[in-house]
């Protein structure tokens, strides 16, 4: 089960026309075919994705009403085989533990009800996991880094505090250390940066944002300056970029439109003419969203396309979390929140 067949792989370049609604079927059938590409070079060459990629597609199916669409045992199966004796799991079985492959383990396991298994005897529980992402902790500076190797990010900072949250095992780590370090890395222009004096990116954007959430600490930020910063990134032809003078790409549907919800800002972007670049994004022959009309699809936008037009309360999609990129249905039901 390892469900990634490369970025640029699968779909023709058919352009959707902008009175075309979404082909659900086609998506589902994408998505299902993508581990049946194994004779081909991408998917070899993607394999540091894979783990990434389940999550991606049991995502989008999950937004697309399908949950099922997968074959729950074999994905039950292929997550465990990436674990590692440290707790962590690494993108495919035989892959170094990082933090980014652990926390859509643990997205995945969530999704599929499947946390409890986490408690049989070979596994060591869910704390065994929340250790090995507690030790990635810099006890001195808050900061996360994603693998032994010491390499910081806010990415990664925001991935613990998603697993962590999604474990309830919050209390293993310095929550106040790393909101600190969350504020350090803010700018003049009320975003944020990977680091601190780095420029402002909605990649990272979300990513802090998401982190000050699950720590309830979103007093922190002006809200104002930040959601005209992100508002900013609608360009006239209703996609969003990442930052200032950069091409629209719909991954950015999500970093984008997601970080906005959060501040309650969600109406500052025009949802009518996002709808339709998302959807011209399709591959309306064969599935899948690209990252911008004409491209060759993938998994990865595809999912974030679906996640951006749910946010958007595009008609028959399952409602995305905006801090997690989970169905909101399963996140609401996490301890953590009822805490």
């Amino acid at each position: 089960m390892s469900l990634v067949a490369g970025p640029g792989v699968g779909g023709s370049h058919s352009i959707v026309p902008e009175d075309v609604s979404l082909v659900v079927e086609k998506h589902v059938k994408y998505i299902q075919l993508l581990d049946t590409r194994k004779d081909e070079l991408d998917y070899w060459l993607t394999e540091h994705l894979r783990l990434n990629g389940v999550y991606w597609g049991l995502t989008a199916l999950h937004l697309l009403g399908h949950p099922h669409a997968l074959p729950r045992d074999k994905t039950l199966q292929f997550v465990f085989s990436c674990q590692n004796p440290d707790g962590g799991f690494g993108a495919a079985p035989g892959h170094d533990s990082h933090m980014l492959y652990t926390v859509s383990a643990v997205q995945i396991l969530a999704t599929i009800n499947a946390l409890q298994d986490l408690e049989s005897p070979q596994r060591g529980g869910k704390e065994r996991i929340a250790k090995y992402i507690a030790s990635l902790q810099d006890v001195n500076t808050g900061t996360f880094a994603g693998d032994e190797w010491g390499e910081t990010d806010t990415r990664f900072l925001y991935g613990a505090f998603n697993a962590l949250s999604i474990l309830n095992m919050m209390h293993l780590v310095d929550v106040d250390k790393a909101v600190s370090h969350i504020q350090a890395c803010a700018n003049f222009d009320g975003g944020f940066g990977r680091s601190p004096g780095a420029e402002s990116h909605s990649g990272q954007i979300f990513t802090c944002l998401g982190a000050l959430t699950i720590a309830r600490r979103l007093d922190i930020v002006d809200h104002d300056r930040l959601a005209a910063w992100l508002s900013e990134r609608q360009l006239p032809n209703g996609g969003l970029n990442g930052r200032p003078e950069k091409l629209e790409d719909v991954c950015y549907s999500w970093w984008v439109l997601s970080s906005i919800a959060m501040l309650g800002k969600l109406h500052w972007i025009d949802a009518s003419e996002l709808i339709k670049f998302i959807l011209r994004c399709q591959d309306a022959d064969q599935g899948g969203f690209a990252d911008r009309p004409g491209d060759m699809v993938d998994v990865f936008h595809t999912v974030f396309g679906l996640a951006g037009l749910s946010l958007l309360g595009y008609p028959g999609l399952v409602e995305v979390d905006p801090v997690y990129c989970m169905p909101r249905a399963i996140t609401k039901a996490l301890p953590y929140w009822k805490e």
